[in-house]
């Protein structure tokens, strides 16, 4: 229900979208993002309406950690991704900076209402930021957008046809949501798993396979600025939404647990950070890059279930985390940043490639400019 509600959900907002003629990149960085984490909303309102706040937190923690290391790290295997879209290079530091924040509200282990409307009024001068910086996009990247986002609907039966497919969509998503709550705290209870864990793994991976088939088939198509917009998009929509939302719906304020802001935030927020260098490294995610994601979510996800029976396995953890691998991590950041700056990065032959195409192209369309005046000459 969730996959099904989420795809009917995005197919029908980005024709609406592109029906009142907004912006092919504005629909994919923001309705097709915000779409695809439409479950996470769902299942972390419903979580906080029954005072399952631990569900409501680990999905989206979640759900952010899993949107970098394995969806984007999934998407640069299937081909190496090279950013182009200065908006995406802008919305990198944005979700670092989404990702420290929510770990500010949470320090005292209670998101306050206020707090809830501060993040989703973030959200918007967020879209009305992407709205106004969509002008100045390269065409190269509103076209790849335009392909793939921009089906207006051309009549009102089918303008109709868009309306029933979102609000069909809608509620798939709230059953689903329903559904999946219920049965992650049955299954923690049974199991004497905490709520937490559940939401860091059952939960976030659950909500997230729309995010998982759109960036596949965006970067098996050869749509890379969709496959990294998606992701980044996703992640922010999580945080200044879902959670600000559910902070604003949530009688008392979502309660977040000690293990979580140990622990998972920093976690979320090392993942976050990791994303730096695509827009220091040439704007490239190469393959190894994405390799090592994906063995960094392996081991994640390997330790969760093994602290859950271990918790000071855990702590320990933690803090080589924060004591070993954040400083390692700000380290090596920093020693791209100084090639970056004394631009010592080889070029990349994916955007030799590109650049090689493009002028191949260029060349083309001059010959056959030079040429069709003499054939109009000829017939004339």
């Amino acid at each position: 229900m969730l996959v099904g509600g989420g795809e009917l959900l995005v197919h029908g907002a980005s024709a609406m979208a592109a029906t009142f003629r907004i912006s092919p990149l504005v629909i994919g960085l923001t309705v097709v993002a915000f779409g695809t984490s439409a479950p996470e909303l769902g299942v972390s309102l419903q979580a906080a309406l029954t005072n399952n706040a631990d569900v409501a937190v680990g999905n989206v923690i979640g759900s952010n950690i899993i949107n970098i290391l394995l969806i984007l790290g999934t998407s640069a295997l299937v081909t190496p991704l090279v950013v182009s879209s200065q908006l995406i290079r802008i919305d990198v530091p944005l979700m670092i900076a989404a990702s420290l924040a929510m770990w500010a509200v949470a320090a005292d282990g209670l998101i306050t209402r206020w707090e809830g409307v501060l993040l989703f009024a973030a959200l918007l001068v967020y879209i009305v930021f992407c709205i106004r910086k969509s002008r100045n996009e390269e065409k190269k990247v509103v076209e790849e957008f335009a392909q793939e986002y921009s089906k207006a609907a051309k009549s009102r039966a089918a303008v109709l046809k868009q309306i029933a497919l979102m609000v069909a969509g809608l509620a798939l998503l709230g059953f689903g949501s329903n559904l999946l709550v219920d049965g992650a705290v049955t299954v923690a209870t049974e199991l004497g798993v905490g709520e937490l864990l559940i939401g860091l793994t059952i939960v976030s991976i659950g909500t997230s396979l729309p995010e998982v088939v759109t960036s596949v088939v965006a970067s098996y198509r050869g749509e890379r600025d969709i496959a990294v917009g998606n992701v980044v998009g996703s992640n922010l929509f999580n945080i200044l939404c879902v959670l600000g939302l559910t902070g604003v719906v949530s009688p008392a304020g979502i309660n977040v647990s000690s293990e979580a802001i140990i622990f998972d935030i920093p976690i979320m927020v090392a993942v976050a950070i990791l994303c730096f260098p695509i827009f220091l490294s040439g704007n490239v995610i190469r393959r190894h890059e994405a390799a090592l994601f994906l063995i960094y979510y392996g081991i994640y996800t390997g330790f969760l279930i093994a602290a859950a029976n271990n918790p000071d396995l855990k702590e320990r953890f933690g803090s080589i985390v924060l004591y070993g691998v954040l400083p390692l991590t700000a380290f090596a950041l920093c020693i791209s940043l100084g090639k970056h700056l004394r631009g010592k990065n080889p070029p990349d032959p994916l955007l030799q490639a590109e650049s090689g195409a493009d002028l191949a192209a260029s060349d083309q369309h001059a010959a056959d400019t030079r040429q069709t005046p003499s054939e109009n000459d000829d017939s004339e």
